[in-house]
């Protein structure tokens, strides 16, 4: 994927790691022992979704609009909101140190498709095409969750035996793929993507 890069989207993920460090020396937004392995633990597990995005659904039109829920401090929605920069992306979170964040990354690499909010995902009012996520909560209360404000699906990263969640009477249609399909690393043994899709 890299290979399609602009200069500038190289640039803006090349600066991440040095931005989240500092950040991070002030605010615990990624855990401590995870901060030197923030490119592959964090940027590329939050690309997973961009993979599964043009391989699954054709891309993402310009114009399609995205919240990211329980968003912490930008996670999967910076690296996502860099990769389709014509594409406009809402992170929402209810701890608002780690919204002062991802805001903050986002400016300081000067993203243009990016607002944040202080907020539940209940308190939203708008209407989205899609929502992403990164382990918030089990995938049924997920849903009951975003399927007010979202239009044609769900798509979270998820990691263990998810079984029990995926239930089909209330995540019809549901599909998990594997990331170390798009991403050989034993890091992503059990992770998965997955996505929900909304008959709106």
């Amino acid at each position: 994927m890299t290979e399609l890069l602009t200069e500038l989207q190289k640039k803006q993920f090349d600066a991440l790691p040095a931005l989240y460090a500092d950040w991070n020396a002030k605010i615990n937004v990624v855990s401590r022992k995870d901060i030197d392995q923030l490119q592959l633990h964090h940027v590329q597990h939050s690309l997973a979704i961009a993979h599964f995005v043009n391989d699954h659904l054709g891309g993402w039109k310009p114009g399609t609009t995205v919240v990211d829920v329980g968003c912490g401090g930008g996670f999967p929605g910076i690296p996502l909101a860099i990769m389709f920069p014509e594409v406009q992306f809402l992170l929402v979170d209810r701890i608002g140190k780690k919204v002062k964040v991802a805001q903050a990354v986002a400016d300081s690499i000067g993203l243009q498709n990016v607002t944040t909010r202080h907020a539940g995902i209940e308190e939203v009012k708008e209407t989205f095409d899609y929502a992403v996520s990164r382990a918030v909560m089990n995938l049924p209360d997920l849903l009951k969750l975003v399927k007010r404000c979202t239009k044609r699906g769900l798509i979270c990263l998820k990691g263990g035996d998810l079984t029990e969640e995926i239930r089909p009477a209330i995540c019809r249609g549901t599909i998990q793929i594997p990331v170390q399909q798009w991403i050989a690393d034993p890091y992503f043994e059990e992770k998965f993507v997955v996505f929900t899709p909304f008959d709106k």
